[in-house]
């Protein structure tokens, strides 16, 4: 008998090969090519066509005119559970993907992506930039359905995986392989995403191009000539910089898709993974709420879609609510799509508005809800013009945009109705909640497997600055992990990266970069490790020039188990956890 985690295993792989081995593709006779363009941390505001009164966007400013636009569009607060949701078509909650760190950071490994249905569709699929859902085998983009896949860890080259990689000259993942790239990141992700573009229809092959960004998502590290124009008080020059950098790029991509006769049948969209950040001070479109926060601004995001030769209505706005989970049915319709017998969508197509059959949506409710730790009610239940959030506050946002007056005493029906919907959702979607997703150690496809703190179970320790301080807790926290095979692993315990080569009680000396610093790192007083995997617990000295805790164990095949380190003074007393480890099957 199986156990749950090959059986979830067997399920995904025989959707794909039943559909590759039914040779799927399209319906349509020429099926359009797909981009998506996601970028980080850029608010709505944060364009000149939205209102920015400073911001200058003028290739996104023509994109969205050139569009239909989704004006009333929600992301989730925080960007993995916004990239979770867009590839699975479900909600967070249902997904896996709640939270950036924390041990909910993975996908279920069960569900197909929209990688998956592209490729088992005949198309070609390629990533380009931040993936954020999943850094270990089963949750890599190659695992995923991506053919090719240049990109990084975790939520940033600052994360704790990355840990001191650059914006400019840094490194990058080819299918695992760590390379590195010439220049400047955001520019290095669209050279490749336009090559391979090229490359698939010099092979005749339909395509669908991921291209989210890692900008401008913070360190806001950039050349100055991009953030010198706004280099004025009260505006955010170097975040600015990176938009403006972006725009370039964007018109660079225009005119390939130009040149190349690829434009006129490719499906462009672009979006952004969550509310805004560094512009919000200065311009936030009148909303209230940032990043993170269930108010408007928080999750209210761009979405653009154009398809010349798609027959869509003219371009103009809709403001009917839509979300993230909305875009892969979307595409599976427009594209013509074999969708997966097994697949459930918490979205649904928004193909009828965009081609103008439709101008209203089946009534429904949407949830906007992530996090660390899931708590009931932590959330926005949107509704026509209606906001629950919290499941108290409810906002009439046509003819309160700004979320100032909560009228929830005066609309109790509303709320009741709401707060009745979201019972229902929670009760459905709460028994899996902290039903974690392991990472599989000892697997062939990836054996060493490198963990770090990003993974952490419950604990956020997702940061390059929180490992530099000892952060994150006397004992970090646990991985949850699936032994793939039986066997005898070794399993190295670190302070420091491992490509750092620094002793575990050494501190990390400050690195300059190509524009700012990485502080230094502190010592500590290291002389024990503590190992808890499978029912054991092993104790292991160290002296002050091991660069890792090295421990041996036997462990069985077919298991779920969690995997805990952390470290010790002489006296025994708790310091920090373990902010990597290494795991190889021998």
């Amino acid at each position: 008998m199986p156990d749950r985690e090959s059986a979830i295993s067997m399920t995904r792989r025989s959707f794909v090969a039943a559909c590759a081995g039914a040779a799927c593709a399209s319906s349509l006779a020429k099926p359009p090519n797909v981009l998506i363009l996601l970028t980080d941390d850029q608010g709505y505001g944060d364009l000149s066509c939205h209102g920015n009164p400073v911001l200058k966007t003028p290739a996104l400013d023509r994109l969205h005119s050139e569009s239909v636009r989704f004006t009333d569009f929600h992301a989730a607060p925080m960007c993995t559970p916004t990239r979770g949701q867009l590839l699975s078509g479900q909600d967070a909650l249902r997904n896996g993907a709640t939270s950036v760190t924390a041990g909910r950071a993975v996908i279920r490994r069960e569900l197909p992506l929209m990688s998956d249905i592209f490729a088992a569709n005949g198309y070609a699929t390629g990533l380009f930039g931040k993936w954020h859902v999943g850094d270990n085998y089963p949750y890599r983009p190659m695992d995923r359905g991506f053919q090719e896949a240049k990109y990084f860890l975790g939520w940033g080259l600052v994360s704790a995986p990355e840990f001191d990689n650059d914006y400019f000259d840094g490194r990058y993942r080819d299918r695992g392989v760590v390379k590195r790239f010439s220049g400047y990141c955001t520019d290095f992700w669209f050279d490749q995403a336009m090559e391979w573009m090229r490359r698939q229809q010099a092979a005749g092959r339909p395509f669908f191009c991921y291209l989210p960004t890692n900008t401008p998502h913070g360190p806001a590290w950039v050349a100055e000539k991009y953030a010198a124009p706004y280099r004025k008080p009260g505006v955010p020059a170097a975040f600015f910089g990176m938009i403006a950098n972006l725009d370039e790029n964007v018109a660079r991509l225009e005119a390939f898709l130009r040149d190349t006769g690829l434009r006129d049948n490719t499906i462009f969209i672009f979006m952004t993974d969550n509310g805004g950040t560094g512009g919000v001070s200065l311009y936030n479109a009148g909303m209230r709420g940032r990043k993170t926060q269930l108010y408007e601004g928080g999750h209210r995001v761009p979405c653009f879609v154009r398809w010349p030769a798609g027959r869509l209505r003219a371009p103009g706005d809709i403001a009917i609510p839509a979300q993230m989970q909305d875009i892969l049915p979307t595409l599976i319709e427009l594209c013509g799509l074999k969708k997966p017998e097994q697949a459930r969508f918490d979205g649904i197509s928004l193909a009828g508005l965009l081609r103008g059959e439709s101008s209203s949506l089946p009534d429904r409710m949407l949830v906007v809800q992530y996090g660390q730790i899931l708590k009931k009610w932590e959330s926005c239940v949107i509704w026509r013009k209606w906001r629950l959030v919290n499941g108290e506050e409810l906002y009439d946002l046509r003819s309160d945009p700004g979320q100032q007056q909560d009228v929830a005493k005066r609309h109790p029906d509303v709320v009741s109705r709401m707060r009745e919907h979201y019972e229902r959702w929670w009760a459905e979607l709460e028994p899996r909640l902290n039903d974690f997703c392991p990472i599989s150690i000892g697997a062939p496809e990836e054996n060493p497997t490198t963990l770090s703190s990003s993974d952490w179970q419950e604990v956020y320790c997702d940061n390059a600055r929180t490992v530099l301080e000892g952060g994150g807790g006397p004992r970090g926290g646990p991985w949850n992990v699936y032994v793939e095979r039986d066997g005898e692993y070794e399993i190295a315990l670190a302070r420091w990266p491992f490509e750092r080569d620094l002793p575990l009680s050494a501190p990390c000396p400050e690195k300059k970069m190509t524009v700012g610093v990485m502080p230094a790192g502190v010592a500590l007083p290291i002389r024990a490790a503590q190992l808890v995997i499978a029912d054991q617990q092993l104790t292991l000295k160290t002296r002050p020039e091991d660069k890792a805790a090295v421990f041996r164990v036997r462990l069985r095949g077919g298991t779920k188990t969690k995997l805990h380190g952390w470290f010790q003074d002489a006296e025994g007393k708790d310091l920090c956890g373990a902010y990597y480890a290494r795991v190889r099957r021998l």
